[in-house]
């Protein structure tokens, strides 16, 4: 039996360059749409004896393309061995979606999707180079609803320049009106070389303040909790409201009843997380292709050429731009890193099993640190971020990163 992987396909093509985008993607480029999917489809057909066990098309903006193109995709997927019946995401832009595609793409087997909306309120949006507006994101909603999809996430992203934290709660408070399953919020990074870090740096924007985020971010644990999503890993948070009653004084109780949640939880609480970046917080081998996708497996991480039109044009063999070896402790570290981000935590026996020692001790040093710095706790079942280490989490990680490979 092949071993078991997320999938990840990367569709890079957008309409336009988002202003605080540096991620693997470019805007036009129609004449790489045909020769790019056709690229994809031969590696899809080479996955096997790999076995994927989710399916994440993502981007770029993948609803850029004709639905024909996404559907070949998954069809492809199914070929190689995608259990019927397993999550299938594609990502969204609410501006290059309608009721026809979203239908297309639900009869083509995708099952889950998440909606970039980003911002609920016009300047934002235009703030960051978004394309469509809430209206829009409206809409997509509810075609999304009418073409069956009941396992939808909405993305927002905090910490913009000069936003205000009424104004994030307004975000919020609309988003709650969109009634996802899943929301992602996410804390705007300011890349180098994107128009918005540029903007900052220049002063044509103020530099976004760190207090007035972190008072962004424990409102949406209250707010969230009290409208009974569960917090599940740092920025995400699902809904499940067939799994558990709800929570009395969930906004209250909202730094460990989110812990308790997601061990109770059962098969259909977790079908309302993201089934894939559950592999990537669990450190599980997981495949990337397409342009600028990156992959771990086998001890091994890699990613592909980041420029669609070399992608194509390359061999295969030729197609991977970066490759390194993982080493135990480099391995052990980025294990206990990516669980932690779970607010359930690091699992002690799922670690011990795959590693040997158990986490505590193997990480005694920085533990202790973050524990007496009120950073981090543990019980016999995981080490977990407390509220105040979910907001400085990087302090924690740092730590944990070997300082040589032994």
């Amino acid at each position: 039996m092949g071993i078991e992987i997320g999938l990840y396909v990367h569709i890079p093509f957008c309409r336009s360059k988002c202003a605080y985008c540096d991620f693997a993607s470019v805007a036009g480029r129609e004449h790489l749409w045909r020769p790019y999917l056709d690229v994809l489809l031969a590696e899809i057909a080479a996955i096997p004896p790999l076995r994927p066990i989710t399916l994440y098309v993502g981007g770029g903006t993948p609803t850029l393309w004709p639905a024909e193109y996404l559907t070949a995709v998954i069809e492809a997927v199914r070929s190689a061995g995608l259990p019927a019946g397993a999550e299938a995401t594609v990502e969204a832009n609410p501006g290059t979606v309608d009721e026809a595609k979203l239908a297309a793409l639900r009869r083509a087997g995708y099952n889950r999707i998440s909606l970039g909306v980003q911002s609920t309120q016009e300047a934002n949006l235009r703030l960051l180079g978004r394309i469509h507006s809430y209206a829009e994101a409206g809409d997509a909603v509810r075609w999304a609803r009418a073409a069956g999809f009941d396992n939808l996430s909405i993305d927002l992203i905090s910490g913009l320049p000069g936003q205000t934290v009424a104004e994030w709660q307004t975000d919020l408070a609309r988003a709650l009106e969109l009634e996802s399953e899943h929301l992602s919020a996410y804390g705007l990074s300011l890349e180098e070389g994107t128009p918005l870090a540029a903007a900052v740096a220049r002063g044509a924007l103020p530099e976004p303040d760190a207090d007035i985020w972190a008072d962004m971010y424990l409102s949406t644990e209250e707010i969230l909790a009290a409208a009974g999503y569960r917090h599940y890993e740092i920025s995400n948070w699902a809904s499940a409201p067939d799994a558990l009653p709800p929570d009395p004084g969930a906004a209250r109780q909202a730094t460990r009843a989110p812990r308790d949640w997601v061990r109770r939880s059962g098969p259909a609480a977790r079908l309302l997380t993201c089934g894939h970046n559950l592999i990537y917080w669990r450190n599980e081998p997981y495949l990337g292709l397409g342009s600028g996708a990156h992959s771990s497996l086998q001890g091994k991480r890699f990613a592909r050429l980041a420029d669609p039109a070399a992608y194509v044009a390359a061999r295969p063999a030729d197609r991977v731009s970066f490759m390194e070896e993982i080493g135990p402790s480099l391995e052990m570290a980025e294990t206990a890193i990516l669980g932690l981000r779970l607010v359930a935590g690091l699992e002690r026996d799922r670690f011990r099993h795959r590693f040997g020692p158990d986490p505590v001790e193997w990480f005694r040093e920085p533990v202790s640190w973050a524990q007496g710095h009120g950073l981090l706790e543990y019980d016999d079942y995981a080490v977990y971020l407390t509220q105040r280490g979910r907001l400085l989490s990087n302090e924690v990680f740092q730590r944990l990163l070997p300082t040589t490979e032994p």
